[in-house]
């Protein structure tokens, strides 16, 4: 086969057959549209040709340069002609501080590394200054002394199938209320830092060993966070103060801190809601670092039950609140299970989470807890609001005999119409009367986590001062016979029970009410039917 290709050309020949100018026109027609179906749906690279190569820059990609400088002058050529694509190509890229700007889509090519420089390599921006006290710790109160990070943006994107290794960025404990410092004054600790951004989008790249916070977005707006892998040291992925976001498709491993982890805390030096979002087709793990990547999949030691690793978790930065969530079609595994907490006087309000699996689960599968750590302002911190939260769908297999499902409310301020239905879990059993019979404290202004308050008193569910709580459709197995309740119920004003099973265990008193008002049982297990009558 033969193509003479120009428009004085009269014939195409195949065979020495001859076709008409007009026939060759609509074949190569056909083709360049069967090609951009194609490139649609499959995906292409930028034209290098139409972009801003940063090699052109003066990047060397051989791991020993710092290459960031000359990142940093292709993304302002980029920017000062309009914006584009900044274009990595496969390389290693040793790199301090990367600053966006508006209109730029860093492009990091398959086979390209940006790697962070050592954090004592004086290669990172300074941290900015903090104009007043602050309630949250240094990670959610710094941003520019980050590996790459921007303020204040429009339309920018992180896209393509490279890499991003954290290198020497640190992982600093900086939970410590009003701590300027933050123990990272000098040094890169977040691999991606965005604040008060908009329309913003990070596709398709890997993130290893990504610092105190492999992607921080605070105060951003419609945001899209699409098919990412991360395997980092500390939390994954934080929104923080953001309405309008979307993440999906995400695997995250981060067996040292949280998977995915809505906040709202004071770091916009106000309550700001974190609002409409759905997170969504995600998997998240507690795998020891790196070994998601390459295919180990080693599960992180628990040697203590006070560190999470893995999970979603709402909060627990808590002064804005959250409103319009959304979690479904998720998986956990080898990890701690969701969490939804309000401590610092935010409202928590109209939540649904569905279609959730989870294997292996550290300490508790589900937690909703209302506190009173209120780290804010004691001028305008109040009790925070929780309400309206429905989870559903739920499949355990292997969850942890610390913990049940925990539904805590406080004395005089209880959490609102919550619903619980379908939910089917296995738990590992093995309780002993003597922990069913303990006292279980109130959290009070304690941290936010089980471990705090020791080990459940319920192997199954735990609900204390909650106003309508709807149980339908649940069922708890144990591997090992457990001698705890299966369901203890404290201060509930309407409470809804339809279709729960669980193990009856001769001696073992499987359901235990107080101060529970406003009682409706059916189907339930025998044992229940009792507490109708007494």
């Amino acid at each position: 086969m033969r193509f003479l290709n120009n428009d004085t050309t009269k014939y195409w020949i195949i065979k020495q057959k001859p076709i008409s100018m007009g026939m060759f026109k609509a074949i190569r027609s056909f083709l360049g549209c069967t090609f951009l179906l194609i490139t649609c749906v499959f995906g292409q690279a930028p034209d290098t040709s139409l972009n801003y190569n940063v090699k052109n820059f003066g990047a060397r990609g051989d791991g020993k340069q710092l290459d960031h400088k000359a990142i940093n002058k292709a993304i302002e050529n980029c920017y000062a002609h309009g914006g584009g694509t900044v274009y990595i190509p496969a390389g290693k890229y040793l790199c301090g501080s990367i600053r966006l700007k508006s209109n730029i889509n860093l492009y990091i090519d398959a086979g390209a590394v940006i790697v962070g420089a050592p954090a004592d390599s004086n290669a990172y921006d300074s941290p900015e200054a903090f104009t007043d006290t602050a309630y949250q710790d240094g990670g959610h109160t710094y941003f520019h002394n980050s590996l790459i990070w921007g303020e204040h943006l429009s339309n920018v994107s992180i896209t393509g199938r490279g890499m991003i290794d954290g290198g020497g960025l640190t992982k600093m404990d900086t939970e410590h209320e009003g701590d300027l410092r933050g123990g990272s004054i000098g040094t890169g600790d977040k691999a991606i830092a965005l604040k008060l951004c908009n329309n913003v989008l990070i596709r398709d790249i890997t993130i290893f060993h990504g610092g105190h916070f492999a992607i921080i977005l605070t105060g951003c707006d419609l945001t899209t966070l699409d098919n990412l892998t991360i395997d980092t040291n500390r939390d994954g992925i934080d929104i923080d103060c953001c309405t309008n976001t979307l993440v999906s498709n995400c695997k995250v491993n981060s067996p040292g801190d949280d998977a995915i982890c809505p906040k709202s805390s004071y770091a916009l030096n106000k309550p700001v809601l974190t609002e409409n979002l759905i997170i969504t087709n995600c998997q998240v793990s507690a795998f020891e670092e790196g070994t998601l990547l390459d295919g180990r999949r080693i599960p992180r030691k628990v040697s203590k039950m006070n560190w999470s690793g893995g999970r979603i978790k709402f909060g627990t930065e808590s002064n804005g609140g959250f409103r319009n969530c959304v979690v479904s079609n998720c998986t956990f595994w080898y990890c701690n299970g969701l969490a939804l907490e309000v401590v610092d006087g935010g409202t928590m309000d109209n939540i649904v989470v569905s279609n959730i699996t989870m294997q292996h689960v550290n300490c508790y599968p589900i937690y909703v807890t209302l506190g009173q750590r209120n780290r804010g302002p004691k001028a305008t911190t109040k009790m925070g609001v929780v309400k309206n939260i429905t989870i559903s769908n739920i499949y355990v297999i292997d969850a942890d005999n610390f913990s049940g499902i925990q539904l805590t409310g406080m004395p005089g301020y209880p959490l609102e119409n919550i619903t619980l239905h379908h939910i089917n879990i296995q738990y590992r059993g093995g309780g002993t009367k003597a922990q069913g019979e303990m006292e279980f404290p109130e959290l009070g202004k304690g941290y936010p986590e089980p471990y705090v308050l020791g080990t459940n008193p319920a192997y199954g569910l735990y609900a204390r001062h909650i106003k309508a709580l709807q149980l339908y459709d649940i069922t708890f197995n144990t591997i090992k016979q457990d001698d705890r309740p299966g369901v203890i119920c404290h201060d509930i004003k309407g409470l809804d029970i339809d279709r729960m099973k669980m193990p009856e265990t001769k001696g073992n008193e499987l359901f235990k009410f107080k101060d529970v008002t406003h009682l409706t049982i059916d189907g339930a297990t025998s044992v229940a039917k009792t507490l109708l009558r007494n």
